[in-house]
C-alpha cells in the first residue's frame, strides 16, 4: 500500500512509544489524526500505542503514557511508527531492535519521529536510505551510520520508510500524508484547528535556531545569526558576520543590543556555548573533540568559558547527565 495515494480508506496505524520521549512529538503524530477524524466526521485514522515491554512509558515531562498493548510478533496495520527521543540507546536493546525488524515487515510503512530515527537505524532498517533526525544529532548519527544518507530536512521520505526531526516537523510530516491521501481542503482545516501556519516543505533546513518571532521584529539580526549558525566550528569575526548580512559592525553592535540585549560577539560565543553543551550531554565525543567543534582554540578555552557560563565543567556537566540516565 501507498499511504501517501490519494484514498478514502482508513489508516491503521501503530505508534511505538519509548520511555523518555517528547509529549510533543507524539502529540504532533496523535492530535493531527484526532483532528482529521474529527472534521471528517468518520474514521481516517485509527491508532493504538504500544510499548516494548507491554509497561506504561514515563515521558521527558514526567507523564506516564499507558499502551493498548505490546509490540510483539502479531502487531500489523499499515503504519508503524517509533516515537523515541532521550536515552534511545538504554531503552532499547538487541532483542527489541530484532522484534522491530521482524514487525516491520507485517506493516506498509515505516516511520521515526526525533530519536525514532536512531531506533530505526539501529535495526538495520535505514541501510541504503536518506533520512533525517532531531539536527542536535545529525553530526554523530551521519558518523554512526555511514551507510545512510544523512539529510538536514524537516522530514524525509524514502520508499516506505519516513523520518522526522521532532515536533514541529512530525506536525508538517502529518499535514502531508494528510493532505496527499485524503485532500487539500482537510489538511487546512486539521492545521487552522491549531492555529498552525508555520507551512514548512520537507526539505525545509531544521534551524539550529528557532527565529520565526525574530526574523518578524527584526530580520537583519536573524540573518545574522543564521550565518553564525553555519560557522560554529570555522568561527567567522564579527566583521566577518557584518559583511555577509551587508551591515556595518557598528549597525550590528547597535541592532543586537537593541534586540537582544547583548553584543554579536557575546551572542556568537553563547551559541558556540550551547552547542558545546549539548554535545557533552547528548554524545560520546571526547571533551577536546567537542572544543573543535565549537570553534575553540583549546580544551582549556572551552572548559574555562563553559565553567564560566553554566557552573560547572564540561566533564562535570557529563557526569552529571549520565547519573540522571
Amino acid at each position: 500500500m501507498d499511504i501517501y495515494a490519494p484514498s478514502t480508506e482508513k489508516l491503521a496505524v501503530t505508534l511505538l512509544v519509548l520511555p523518555d520521549s517528547s509529549m510533543m512529538s507524539l502529540a504532533s503524530a496523535l492530535d493531527t489524526m484526532r483532528a482529521a477524524n474529527r472534521i471528517a466526521n468518520r474514521e481516517l485514522f485509527e491508532w493504538k500505542i504500544a510499548t516494548l515491554n507491554g509497561a506504561p512509558a514515563r515521558l521527558t515531562c514526567d507523564l506516564t503514557i499507558e499502551p493498548d498493548t505490546r509490540l510483539d510478533d502479531d502487531s500489523r496495520g499499515d503504519v508503524l511508527i517509533v516515537v523515541a527521543s532521550f536515552n534511545q540507546q538504554h531503552h532499547a536493546g538487541p532483542a527489541h531492535l530484532k522484534l522491530i525488524k521482524r514487525v516491520s515487515r507485517n506493516f506498509s510503512a515505516l516511520g521515526g519521529i526525533e530519536a525514532g530515527s536512531w531506533i530505526l537505524a539501529r535495526s538495520g532498517l535505514l541501510e541504503r536510505r536518506a533520512a533525517t533526525t532531531h539536527w542536535e544529532d545529525l553530526e554523530e548519527f551521519a558518523t554512526r551510520f555511514p551507510g545512510i544518507e544523512i539529510r538536514p530536512d524537516r522530514f524525509v521520505i524514502d520508499g516506505r520508510v519516513f523520518t522526522t526531526g521532532g515536533a514541529s516537523p512530525t506536525f508538517d510530516f502529518m499535514l502531508y500524508l494528510i493532505r496527499r491521501r485524503y485532500g487539500y481542503p482537510l489538511a487546512i482545516e486539521v492545521s487552522s484547528v491549531f492555529i498552525y501556519d508555520g507551512g514548512r516543505s520537507a526539505t525545509d533546513t531544521q534551524p539550529l535556531v528557532s527565529l520565526g518571532m525574530l526574523e518578524g521584529n527584526e530580520p537583519r539580526v536573524a540573518a545574522a545569526i543564521h550565518v553564525m549558525e553555519k560557522h560554529i566550528d570555522d568561527t567567522l569575526s564579527i566583521a566577518q558576520v557584518a559583511a555577509q548580512v551587508d551591515l556595518s559592525v557598528r549597525m550590528l553592535e547597535y541592532l543586537f543590543r537593541q534586540t537582544l540585549d547583548m553584543s554579536p560577539a557575546a551572542y556568537y560565543r553563547r551559541l558556540r556555548l550551547q552547542t558545546g553543551r549539548r554535545m557533552v550531554v547528548d554524545t560520546r565525543l571526547r571533551l577536546q573533540e567537542i572544543a573543535i567543534r565549537t570553534g575553540f582554540n583549546s580544551l582549556s578555552s572551552f572548559s574555562r568559558l563553559f565553567k564560566s557560563y553554566y557552573q560547572q565543567s564540561p566533564g562535570e556537566c557529563r557526569k552529571q547527565s549520565q547519573s540522571l540516565v
